[in-house]
């Protein structure tokens, strides 16, 4: 245990997938929301309740989207998940059956098996009742968000913050008390909307480190307002995932894109960014193990060096804020949840204060005021992903929708069809269509998304409608409050 004290690190993970259920199965659609489920949320949650049992506070700080939240407590997702467990044992125990298989069954059947049980003890009545606990027990801090992950900058005022004071009821609902800080989707701001923020009662929220043109060693005001931003360190952040490279993409790790199709497993590991599916090399647990504790160190002594150059610059123990999306650990990154667990252990052990954003305020990490430009996390870390020339077209789609959203005629008396049309408008605004038509994944499905959503707003408000109640996400959705 080092007895000096190099500074604080915050690890920021950002939980979030769109509203998945009934919109398809196979390859995008609810397998996505079920592969993020058993590979991500569920390991990641047995590192947390762990870190409880141990009497560790102040561990991270955890984004839990609403959209998310939705799905991963809807008793029509927690049903058909258990289903899927099931067959991911029965795939498991087939694969354990044919030549050149059989120890990668046999493993993943063990973590099939692993992951039914916490399952069944555990989320039998949702996710909100073990984030509830984490969240009393000072384990986490946790970061709500605008209620479908609307990318804000392009919303309506009206629109933008009813979506984001919604979407704070909506964590307010599930564990009990509204967050003070959120995770601004992806990471989007315009200037001015910090105002919004102070009077949604927001105290503090996540912007990329170019936003702060790198000035990211401490958490600053923004404008006139006491509404306090962080910055991601990009230094610090891309050693573990950056838009070339990161430890994921290491030769002994699992690889994510190769599949032994005849039992949906992924048999192979990394091996070379240039090899051929058929041509990779069998995955190694070991090979993977040896890696992994190697880059737990080497991410460990990236963040002890980082801060002591910070102290040196600027004159005062710094902060490193590393964030990334949940989802990366574990489901596109299969030793990912280990990793987690290998630096939260071994970083206070090299003197580093481990702690959460409410907890770097309170040990002083504030810096001078600032004034952000317009930017994101995104490519160019502008708005280019979001309202660029490929996704044009969804942006003035999404402009019209919004109008129309805000023509509806005002009424007295709550009404769930105006609540569900309100509802379809919000699937339709969400950040993840235009993200995954300008990255040219599963664009045809973006798409479709957004326009099936786009056209049952309409036929809804015109009421023409056979009314499609399985996209019923949030009952506590008020339409009047629009």
């Amino acid at each position: 245990m080092s007895t000096r004290e190099e500074g604080t690190f915050c690890l920021v993970l950002h939980s979030h997938l769109p509203w998945l259920a009934h919109h398809g199965s196979w390859p995008v659609g609810e397998e996505w929301l079920y592969q993020a489920w058993a590979h991500s949320y569920l390991p990641v949650v047995n590192l947390l309740r762990r870190f409880a049992e141990e009497g560790r506070r102040d561990v991270l700080t955890l984004g839990v989207t609403p959209v998310l939240a939705a799905q991963l407590d809807d008793p029509y997702c927690l049903r058909t998940f258990h289903e899927w467990l099931g067959h991911w044992q029965l795939r498991a125990l087939q694969a354990s059956t044919l030549p050149g298989l059989r120890d990668l069954g046999a493993a993943e059947h063990l973590a099939a098996t692993r992951a039914t049980d916490a399952f069944e003890t555990q989320w039998r009545h949702g996710f909100s009742p073990m984030l509830r606990s984490l969240v009393d027990s000072d384990v986490i801090e946790l970061l709500g968000g605008p209620l479908t992950h609307p990318f804000q900058p392009l919303l309506e005022p009206r629109v933008r913050e009813f979506a984001l004071r919604t979407g704070l009821d909506d964590t307010a609902l599930r564990i009990g008390r509204r967050p003070a800080g959120i995770w601004a989707p992806e990471c989007g701001y315009a200037p001015g909307m910090e105002e919004g923020y102070a009077a949604a009662g927001v105290e503090r929220f996540l912007v990329d480190g170019p936003s702060l043109r790198g000035d990211t060693f401490a958490a600053h005001t923004v404008g006139s307002s006491d509404v306090v931003c962080f910055g991601r360190d990009l230094e610090v952040t891309y050693r573990v995932w950056s838009p070339k490279a990161g430890y994921p993409g290491h030769a002994n790790y699992r690889d994510f894109h190769t599949w032994a199709h005849e039992v949906g497993l992924k048999p192979s590991r990394v091996t070379g960014k240039q090899v051929a599916p058929q041509d990779k090399a069998p995955y190694e647990p070991e090979l993977a193990e040896e890696t992994l504790r190697v880059h737990v160190k080497d991410f460990v002594d990236t963040v002890v060096t980082r801060l002591r150059s910070l102290r040196e610059e600027h004159g005062r123990q710094a902060l490193v804020v590393a964030a990334y999306d949940t989802e990366l650990f574990g489901h596109w990154w299969h030793e990912g949840p280990a990793w987690l667990e290998g630096i939260l252990r071994a970083l206070p052990e090299a003197g580093v204060r481990v702690t959460t954003l409410g907890g770097a305020l309170e040990a002083g990490h504030l810096g001078d005021p600032v004034d952000l430009p317009a930017s994101s996390w995104g490519s160019g870390k502008d708005w280019r992903v979001w309202d660029g020339e490929q996704v044009a077209d969804m942006v003035e789609t999404n402009t019209a929708l919004q109008r129309r959203l805000l023509a509806l005629p005002r009424t007295r008396f709550r009404d769930p069809v105006r609540d569900l049309a309100v509802t379809e408008a919000m699937l339709a605004l969400s950040s993840d269509w235009a993200f995954m038509v300008t990255k040219d994944s599963a664009a045809d499905y973006a798409r479709r998304r957004a326009t099936v959503h786009t056209g049952r707003f309409d036929a809804i408000a015109a009421g023409t409608a056979d009314l499609p109640w399985e996209d019923r996400v949030f009952g506590h959705l008020d339409a009047r409050l629009l």
